[in-house]
């Protein structure tokens, strides 16, 4: 079994910052990709950040300069540092983790449970 536990949402005023993280646990015999994904209110979920197994950024436009992804292979943990949040950065955010099991011959995205991020105008 693998586990994903998410932390870090909340309320925060605009302009404000949060720190995301997501902890990966269980059978994991290596992680691949990880990356945060987000989904508001009638929207579909999309695509935040993500970060290659050599540590290679990639963001989306509307977070650029704003949040920084990192990573912890020791601690299988990815991070999400948002900074200069805005209203509409309202919503839920889930991380996603492309990782080998010791019970599986190939790698399979996992997804966390979801936290809740809040920016007040």
């Amino acid at each position: 079994q693998v586990q994903l536990v998410e932390s870090g949402g909340g309320l925060v005023q605009a302009g404000g910052s949060l720190r995301l993280s997501c902890a990966a646990s269980g059978s994991i015999f290596s992680i691949n990709a990880m990356g945060w994904y987000r989904q508001s209110p009638g929207k579909q979920r999309e695509k935040v950040a993500s970060i290659t197994s050599g540590s290679s950024p990639t963001y989306a436009d509307f977070v650029k300069g704003r949040f920084t992804i990192s990573r912890d292979d020791a601690k299988n943990t990815v991070y999400l540092q948002m900074n200069s949040l805005k209203p509409e950065g309202t919503a839920v955010y889930y991380c996603n983790v492309d990782l080998i099991a010791y019970y599986s011959s190939r790698p399979v995205g996992y997804w966390g449970q979801g936290t809740k991020v809040t920016v007040s105008s």
